[in-house]
């Protein structure tokens, strides 16, 4: 027998629980699904994080644009996300992603932690997969976009039929949302 009115919980309490910095950002990592490797590191508010879950492919802040970032909305390299995790202090979230394209980096690698320290100097250890000039458009003698080029012309295309579990979004649903 009730009380009185149930309390339903809001939809976005789980963000109650992370730790905000001061400029209400906190750090995420976004690693590979099924390698375990580390892609990339990126900041993310309140709403990043409720858009990330709601839609199911990796949302950051970032810093120099002061807005959203909705990953691969110029490259077409999302990151589809299976799991959103806290660290112990609440203050770091993981995104464990698939990584659409097989390029998480803006540098055309796999992963932007490519340099490694040997002997005291940084040394490139991973291979460029594809040119940014091409992922983004761009002619090799002009920053400038190519006619005709865009967001997600040079996505790849994934199978979600062989992904390990659904998008955190839950809607299963294939390439879309942002850009």
């Amino acid at each position: 027998m009730s009380t009185g009115p149930e309390k339903i919980p809001r939809d976005d309490a789980w963000l109650d629980a992370v730790r905000f910095d001061a400029a209400g950002l906190v750090p995420v990592i976004a690693q590979d699904a099924v390698s375990g490797r580390i892609l990339m590191f990126a900041w993310a508010d309140r709403a990043a994080l409720a858009e990330t879950r709601a839609g199911g492919h990796a949302v950051y802040y970032s810093r120099s644009r002061g807005r959203l970032w909705r990953k691969g909305e110029e490259s077409g390299h999302r990151q589809i996300v299976r799991e959103i995790r806290l660290d112990c202090d609440a203050d770091a979230v993981l995104y464990v992603v698939e990584q659409v394209g097989g390029i998480a980096c803006h540098t055309g690698r796999a992963s932007c932690f490519y340099r490694r320290l040997e002997h005291g100097t940084w040394k490139e250890v991973d291979p460029v997969l594809q040119e940014p000039d091409a992922i983004y458009g761009r002619s090799k003698s002009s920053a400038s976009p190519v006619e005709g080029g865009g967001p997600g012309k040079n996505a790849a295309v994934v199978s979600e039929r062989n992904s390990p579990s659904p998008p955190v979004g839950g809607r299963g649903q294939g390439e879309g949302g942002g850009k």
